[in-house]
């Protein structure tokens, strides 16, 4: 497979993150929805697991302040051309590609890698359990690899939703990455990364892992043949999984990612633990879905054009 298996994933998933920019956007867009009251719940309002609960105790625990409404994806769509303009849809997309360069060419190269290794050669299957493994090998090292141009990404489609005056208007993701670590430290492009890391272990080895099991499947039950019907319904199957499994960790990484770390004043989280609390006390518990339908409605059509993709570019580099 050697560097081959990198520029297929490469060429796909680039192809992929830029055709569906615009609803990675508007997820973003919709789970920062209602943050500022999360970012700013009294710790007072925070007690010990095992601490005695009074009424009054009880009473201020379980009475959330009521977030504000929430805008569904179609308003926050129009919303920003209305606000913006049609191409502010494709704020950040310099980035979406830089990421998908570095994180996704890593990830589906690394899979495609380990696949080949750990594929049984007499029977050329590969349990499902070794291809969660890949995935997450996988996933986790291409976060790592990625997360500069992640932490990017998520703040040049986020700054749309600032007032003017706190926007950082970066011009593209080179200063975005240059403003950051000018003023905040290099440190601040790896903001998150445990997020990262996490998140892209779920969606890898969800993604992947299931595409290859559906495929398998579809194909040895003879439901459909190898072409584009079972590779656009496996496919789409994989997405919905790997929203599923994502979502929650995608609010929190989203989150702790756009905060704002003003000279001087605490940060708004702590880390990771702190915001998922935040926003739980904050919103309630299904604000970890904030953004599913968008997830949901990006995630699918990005692993559909993503796979079928990459069988189409396997077939190009086929004699390479």
């Amino acid at each position: 497979m050697g560097l081959k298996g990198f520029a297929e994933g490469g060429i796909a998933s680039i192809v992929a993150g830029c055709s569906t920019h615009p609803l990675d956007l508007i997820k973003v867009r919709m789970q920062l929805q209602g943050e500022s009251s999360a970012a700013t719940v009294h710790t007072a309002a925070l007690r010990p697991a095992l601490a005695f609960q009074t009424t009054a105790t009880a009473h201020h625990i379980h009475n959330f302040p009521t977030p504000p409404p929430r805008v569904g994806p179609v308003s926050v769509g129009l919303r920003i051309i209305q606000q913006d303009g049609a191409g502010a849809l494709f704020s950040g997309i310099s980035a979406t590609v830089l990421r998908q360069t570095l994180y996704s060419t890593t990830r589906m190269g690394l899979y495609e890698v380990l696949r080949t290794k750990w594929t049984d050669p007499e029977t050329k299957t590969m349990p499902l359990t070794s291809k969660i493994g890949a995935g997450l090998v996988a996933g986790g090292i291409g976060a790592a690899v990625g997360n500069p141009a992640d932490v990017a990404m998520v703040r040049m489609q986020a700054d749309g939703r600032l007032p003017v005056p706190q926007r950082r208007n970066y011009k593209s993701v080179v200063d975005a990455i240059t403003q950051m670590s000018r003023s905040e430290g290099i440190a601040s492009l790896w903001r998150g990364s445990s997020l990262t890391v996490n998140r892209a272990m779920l969606v890898t080895a969800s993604q992947l892992a299931s595409y290859d099991q559906f495929k398998e499947l579809i194909l040895e039950k003879r439901l459909m043949n190898d072409g584009l019907g079972t590779h656009v319904t496996a496919s789409f199957a994989a997405g919905f999984v790997a929203s599923v499994a994502s979502n929650p960790v995608d609010v929190i990484k989203t989150r702790v990612m756009n905060m704002r770390v003003e000279e001087g004043a605490a940060p708004p989280y702590k880390g990771a633990v702190d915001c998922a609390m935040k926003t739980i006390r904050a919103e309630g518990p299904m604000a970890l879905y904030k953004g599913f339908i968008p997830t949901i409605s990006r995630q699918g059509p990005f692993t559909v054009v993503l796979f079928v993709t990459l069988e189409q570019v396997r077939k190009l580099f086929k004699d390479l």
